[in-house]
């Protein structure tokens, strides 16, 4: 049996008055059953209080659609995993016995997204007075004991950190990023280009959101760091991201030598970060 713990924090940084990113964390342990997780790091933009109103429902749209998932008090409503059971968690299907169905983590992960993406592009589209250009970037993980499914739409990223080594993995949705897939840009260019900003897919940009998605088979001791730009972006080196974790003496402290280590390089931006440990 696995265990899982979490925490997440913002900070507005050094030069933003006004805090656009949200995080959010849930671990719930159904009984005789490893436990899941639900995490997300949204950072918002747009004018006035576009940015702050898009990550934080986002979020909470969210949060909707896993409630139901996340609450199945009923003992009778606990989850047993066959070995095929097992390879169904793999591609994203877990068992509802109590219910007598199956639950398609992939389908709800993709309709929750769709519901926020809608929430912000929606509230962009009839209060432009307030929302302005209002979207939020957004990366997601679903763990189940030690299946994980991450989505991500924008810049904001996840990382596996696992034996001492940082690892990406999610893509960024940005300009500078497809340059330097291109080979048109070097991966250290990308931090001084003028149009480093410059988002092509996220929630609210339009009415369908296509958020890229990636399976994962964690290991006991691994750590899921999500964050937004005004992390990776001031924290450049994996190494650096790795100590800083694994010399604390908590994850709550962890993640506040994250975020202390952010503003300590500038803090340019907001910062969210959330961060899970399976054990």
């Amino acid at each position: 049996m696995t265990t899982l713990e979490a925490t997440a924090l913002t900070d507005p940084g050094m030069l933003r008055d006004v805090n656009e990113d949200s995080a959010y964390q849930q671990v719930y342990v159904p009984q005789d059953r490893d436990p899941m997780g639900l995490f997300i790091v949204c950072d918002g933009m747009g004018g006035h209080l576009g940015g702050e109103f898009a990550s934080y429902w986002a979020v909470e749209a969210i949060k909707s659609e896993f409630a139901e998932l996340f609450s199945m008090k009923d003992p009778r409503a606990t989850i047993h995993l066959s070995e095929q059971d097992i390879e169904k968690a793999r591609t994203g299907v877990l068992p509802d016995f109590a219910k007598g169905k199956e639950i398609d983590i992939e389908a709800l992960t993709q309709t929750a997204i769709q519901k926020a993406n809608n929430v912000v592009y929606e509230y962009a589209k009839h209060k432009p007075e307030t929302a302005g250009n209002a979207g939020t970037t957004l990366t997601l993980a679903v763990i189940d004991g030690l299946n994980a499914l991450i989505a991500n739409a924008g810049d904001s990223r996840t990382y596996l950190l696992r034996d001492h080594k940082v690892t990406l993995l999610t893509r960024d949705h940005s300009l500078v990023a497809s340059l330097v897939s291109a080979g048109e840009l070097l991966p250290d260019e990308i931090y001084t280009h003028p149009q480093r900003n410059v988002i092509y897919r996220f929630l609210g940009q339009k009415g369908l959101v296509q958020p890229d998605l990636y399976y994962e088979t964690l290991q006991p001791g691994d750590y899921l760091l999500l964050c937004s730009d005004g992390l990776w972006e001031m924290i450049r080196s994996g190494e650096t991201i790795a100590q800083l974790i694994e010399n604390a003496s908590s994850l709550d402290n962890a993640c506040l030598a994250l975020v202390q280590a952010a503003n300590h390089e500038g803090g340019e931006d907001n910062i969210g970060v959330v961060l899970a440990r399976v054990t």
